[in-house]
């Protein structure tokens, strides 16, 4: 340990990096991250909440709101710059989620699952007139600066970069797209799960879809599809899970045979988040019919259009909670892709969607975050409204403690995501940290929801009020992008290897 006599006599600049440290970690966001969660919040609060009851019953599909995401900015956030995108990270897309999260889950799926944390584009946002300023300068770090700049209402704008900075600078030029961070994509997604997890679910679910293209797309690829995401409000889907192959992803049937330059794949895809209403589907196929191949080298994957001759989309399903996610199969029979859809090569596909999990399980955390802290604010209201034995029921011990636990739970599950979406935008692997925030920030929402409903009594189990809702909505988070069992199995080996 250093002595006071001889931490004196050091150079200034080794002292100023000695207060540095001692400083610890900082947790607080950065003011443009501040921006994008009050906007983020903002379109959940006013756009998605006062609807989410809507979509909940009807179970329709919330075209409207998509319409608007798109057009102030909340879609696509991960899109690479060549094809008009920023291109940055994970931190970016949880922001978004976690915001979208609270209004609507279902309706921040159908955005996630496109791209599910790397294809929101939030730029659009900061220049809308209701959302935002029309003008803004978005500095991230020393290299570049952004002026964003009016431009078909929404979309337009200018980047200018320093020559000095990471290699990760960006083109310059008129860009369609932010490409934010997961960081911050995260932190706008749990303000959207917050008004409602089903609408959250609707608008961020394209996400899933688009990620696989990001991570693994050759530029033309990249210009087809997600340009089209950028200039029009579409969806995509990532058909991966089948009728008996869920968590067992190589127990995949669907097939793919070669035949000249194009592809021929038959089979059936289930729980298809945008099943029937993506413009085009990422999927997973079996090229290698050998039983005894190893799942590494059995996949290939494929961009597959929707208008393509002989996919066919089933029934809409009528799930538990989330209902504003269009949920369904998807028949694929004697279906002709183009060798130019592949991604990567042959036998690569395990690899495409393994790396896909990787990022997209950051931004489910986010929104079940999104969710769990909606249960801990209509809970923590409903107890200073409602009294029991003369006095509300805030004031009672047994209820500060579900209150409590329901606070500890919120703020660190908020700490996992943060941490694994951190991990991913400095380019580590993060497969352990986004496992446990995956698997644990879901547990605390279901707990969280619980607890809002036992809170509210009686009238928690009523439709009337909103904490049914979260119950119901919760429950999907322990099952899709890999079950909360899977996740422990993910960590373990980690632990193990």
């Amino acid at each position: 340990m250093l002595s006071l006599k001889v931490l004196r006599a050091l150079p200034t600049q080794l002292k100023q990096c000695s207060r540095a440290m001692s400083a610890g970690i900082d947790f607080a966001l950065s003011e443009d991250q501040k921006e994008m969660q009050t906007l983020a919040r903002k379109f959940a609060r006013e756009e998605i909440l006062p609807k989410a009851a809507h979509f909940d019953k009807t179970g329709e599909f919330p075209w409207e709101i998509v319409k608007k995401a798109h057009e102030v900015g909340l879609m696509n956030l991960g899109i690479p710059q060549s094809v008009g995108g920023l291109g940055l990270g994970v931190t970016a897309s949880c922001i978004v989620t976690e915001e979208l999260g609270y209004a609507c889950t279902g309706i921040c799926t159908v955005i996630e699952a496109t791209g599910l944390g790397y294809g929101l584009t939030l730029f659009p946002l900061f220049c809308c007139p209701k959302y935002g300023k029309q003008v803004l300068k978005f500095r991230c770090g020393c290299p570049r600066t952004v002026n964003l700049v009016m431009c078909r209402g929404h979309l337009g704008y200018r980047l200018s970069l320093k020559t000095s900075g990471p290699s990760k600078q960006l083109s310059g030029g008129v860009l369609g797209g932010l490409g934010l961070g997961v960081f911050d994509i995260c932190l706008a997604i749990e303000e959207m799960t917050y008004a409602c997890s089903g609408i959250a679910l609707a608008l961020t679910s394209s996400d899933l879809g688009q990620t696989p293209l990001i991570l693994t797309g050759n530029p033309a690829q990249q210009k087809k599809y997600l340009g089209r995401c950028l200039e029009e409000p579409i969806v995509a889907a990532y058909c991966v899970t089948e009728p008996s192959a869920g968590s067992d992803v190589a127990s995949i049937k669907t097939k793919a045979e070669k035949k000249g330059n194009k592809w021929v794949i038959n089979g059936q895809k289930m729980w298809i988040t945008n099943g029937g209403v993506a413009s085009w589907y990422f999927l997973l196929a079996r090229t290698n019919p050998n039983p005894k191949c190893p799942a590494s080298k059995a996949f290939t994957a494929f961009i597959v259009d929707r208008d393509t001759k002989g996919v066919t989309p089933g029934r809409k399903e009528e799930n538990m909670g989330q209902r504003a996610s269009d949920t369904r199969g998807v028949t694929f029979e004697d279906v002709e892709v183009p060798e130019e859809n592949v991604l990567l090569k042959e036998g690569d596909g395990f690899k495409v969607a393994m790396m896909t999990f990787d990022k997209t399980r950051t931004p489910v955390a986010a929104a079940a975050t999104g969710l769990a802290q909606r249960a801990l604010d209509e809970a923590r209201n409903y107890s200073q409204a409602r009294k029991t034995f003369g006095q509300y029921i805030a004031s009672h011990q047994a209820v500060q403690f579900i209150l409590s636990d329901m606070a500890i739970g919120v703020e660190t599950a908020r700490l996992a995501w943060q941490r694994a979406a951190w991990e991913i935008d400095q380019g580590r692997r993060n497969t352990y940290y986004a496992s446990i925030a995956k698997a644990y920030a879901s547990d605390v929402a279901n707990k969280c929801a619980t607890d809002a409903v036992q809170i509210f009594g009686g009238n928690g189990f009523n439709t009337e009020y909103p904490v049914e809702k979260l119950m119901r909505d919760a429950k999907i988070y322990q099952i899709y992008e890999g079950t909360s069992q899977i996740q422990r199995m993910i960590i373990a080996r980690e632990l193990l290897q």
